[in-house]
């Protein structure tokens, strides 16, 4: 038996930033420039519980379900569709219109107290919606600041067998086999000969 220790060099891991943001749209990935941070959050997953004879009989979890909210100085032109823009004709734009579904893909860096590049997590969300947040134009000043955009998302979970239903996944650099991860970013990211798609759970499962 080995007693438990605290604080062993290399040990105190940490996760940092967002990078390389990709939006799918119609089975293509558009690089999205000007992302600044995505909030990740879960809705539902509520706890009931029953009572019988004065005791706690069952404790039942409903399903949590994927939400985010984005925020970048700006989005794809190919992101109109999904932020209920309509392109008329050239440089013609009617707001207000049916939302499209997307998936996203975007990358946090992993660091721990010996290397500050230790690895990174690329994340995949699948079955996104989003709603825009208030956007305020405001007068220039002697110091301007660039407006920002906001989008809170929901998602619409697509199945897998052996798990339970959900749209956010996960791939750690620091734990995956590096063939499978070279396969994982030519395929989301596209290389000279292929383009840039974002796999389906299925495909994603089994490329490792």
């Amino acid at each position: 038996m080995t007693r438990l220790s605290w604080g062993t060099p290399g040990e105190r891991f940490y996760e940092t930033g967002v990078d390389r943001g990709v939006l799918f749209v119609n089975d293509s990935g558009f690089p999205w420039n000007g992302l600044i941070s995505v909030q990740e959050k879960s809705s539902g997953g509520n706890l009931s519980q029953y009572y019988l004879d004065g005791f706690n009989y069952a404790q039942l979890m409903a399903a949590e379900e994927f939400e985010a909210t984005l925020e970048a100085f700006s989005s794809p032109h190919e992101f109109g569709p999904c932020d209920g823009s309509f392109e008329l004709m050239s440089g013609l734009v009617v707001t207000q219109q049916k939302r499209k579904q997307f998936g996203l893909s975007y990358r946090t860096l992993i660091g721990n107290d010996i290397n500050t590049e230790l690895g990174y997590k690329i994340h995949l969300v699948y079955n996104a919606l989003a709603a825009p947040s208030d956007r305020t134009n405001s007068t220039i000043t002697d110091s301007p600041d660039p407006n920002t955009m906001s989008w809170g998302i929901t998602t619409n979970p697509p199945e897998l067998d052996g798990i339970r239903p959900t749209s956010h996944f996960v791939v750690d650099s620091t734990k995956t086999d590096p063939a499978g991860l070279v396969v994982l970013e030519n395929h989301i990211y596209g290389t000279e000969s292929t383009s840039s798609s974002l796999p389906s759970p299925a495909e994603l499962v089994g490329m490792f």
